[in-house]
């Protein structure tokens, strides 16, 4: 071993404070570990011996037991009562055979007995041991440290994410007279990929979007914001709400992202003639609430397209459905439908089903149904997906005044 100091390990030697009331044994010990190259300081009794500690901690001490004043035993009592000291491995060195003194070594906080007297070798193994365990346990210590400060560095970025994220998310729920709308997220982690938006289009129309980025974390995050910039990009540019996911597709597919792929469900609603046309991007399906007769079914009647990303020059379909007062649509990410339970089974769209056709139904109201479901059935496991819900539909005192 390179003996140098555990302190600094690219400066002096490691320093060995020896410790024994005859002069003949410090002379002795101070020479043999001179000779392997440590910094040694000899001192003669127990009380000079914490003085000296205290000034310049050592990086190891050899103990003798049987000294006048202060004996080895408190020595290292004193020497562990110190939070500077309490760490620093010492051996003891002693003519005392009994176990029972021993016993009392370690239990005093020594790392190590040696008798007297001893093999010059056997002297510098069990130093070079105890140096080497004390160096990994620093190394330890300085790895912990710096990794709580990288942890806390990481948990203040996150934060910081998770509040420009939600940022893209709407704020407040759009006012149009006779509708409702209602929107729900929750990450898995503390920042995600599913994403909401409500966006206010020409002649009064208002688009609602749904989207899922594959994965979780950072990187979902990061495209989930791309995703949201981009989108509302393209509901603005193109009138008819097919040709804007097809244009989506094609710019998220040019982004070379497609190992990433989305999935999304657009829905514009024309308050005017209360339909709602809705396009489907590999999304699980929305579902229709009609009030009348207090059932559920499928809201897209055709085929769902791709995810977006996969394929490109994908023509995405559209299709179309009237709201009747009262009637809403929900539509959710798959982490509802994915949510397990404690014996592995997946809530399903049946699930989602079962809470759309409780006594709820406001759009508000649908969609806390359906959460309060997924947590009642996912109780005693951990969330492991992002879950996003958005609800809207016409408001019941409008048929109430017909």
């Amino acid at each position: 071993m390179n003996p140098q100091s555990l302190k600094d390990s690219s400066a002096q030697p490691a320093s060995i404070l020896v410790v024994d009331d005859t002069p003949a044994n410090l002379q002795v010990l101070a020479g043999m570990l001179k000779d392997r190259g440590y910094k040694v300081r000899p001192v003669p009794s127990g009380k000079l011996a914490l003085l000296a500690a205290q000034r310049d901690p050592p990086d190891l001490i050899l103990l003798d037991i049987n000294m006048p004043e202060m004996n080895g035993y408190e020595v290292c009592e004193h020497l562990k009562a110190d939070d500077k000291l309490k760490k620093i491995p010492i051996i003891f060195i002693s003519a005392l055979t009994e176990p029972l003194d021993k016993v009392k070594a370690f239990a005093t906080g020594g790392v190590d007995y040696l008798t007297k007297p001893f093999q010059m070798e056997e002297l510098h193994a069990r130093v070079e041991t105890h140096l080497k365990l004390r160096r990994l346990q620093i190394d330890l210590e300085e790895y912990s440290r710096d990794l709580e400060l990288a942890h806390a560095r990481l948990d203040h970025d996150l934060k910081l994410a998770r509040g420009v994220q939600r940022s893209f998310l709407p704020t407040r729920m759009p006012e149009i007279p006779g509708y409702e709308f209602f929107g729900h997220y929750e990450s898995a982690f503390e920042i995600g990929g599913d994403y909401y938006d409500f966006i206010p289009l020409p002649r009064q129309r208002m688009a609602v979007l749904l989207g899922d980025v594959a994965g979780k974390g950072v990187m979902a995050a990061l495209l989930m914001a791309k995703l949201s910039a981009d989108a509302r990009f393209c509901m603005l540019t193109e009138p008819d709400p097919a040709a804007a996911i097809t244009k989506l597709n094609a710019v998220i597919y040019q982004s070379g992202i497609a190992e990433q792929f989305v999935t999304l469900m657009a829905a514009v609603l024309d308050p005017a003639s209360h339909t709602v046309t809705l396009v489907n991007a590999g999304h699980p399906p929305p579902l229709i609430y009609h009030y009348s007769a207090r059932t559920v079914g499928e809201a897209i009647t055709n085929e769902a397209g791709v995810p977006l990303g996969v394929v490109d020059g994908f023509q995405y379909a559209s299709s179309e459905v009237s709201l009747e007062p009262g009637d809403s649509i929900v539509a959710f990410t798959d982490g509802v439908t994915d949510a397990m339970n404690v014996q592995d089974l997946q809530l399903e769209t049946t699930g989602v089903y079962a809470a759309l056709e409780g006594e709820a139904c406001s759009p508000r109201a649908l969609v806390e149904q359906v959460v309060n479901v997924v947590k009642q059935f996912s109780t005693g496991r951990s969330q492991h997906d992002d879950i996003a819900l958005v609800g809207f539909g016409r408001t019941g005192r409008e048929r109430e005044r017909s």
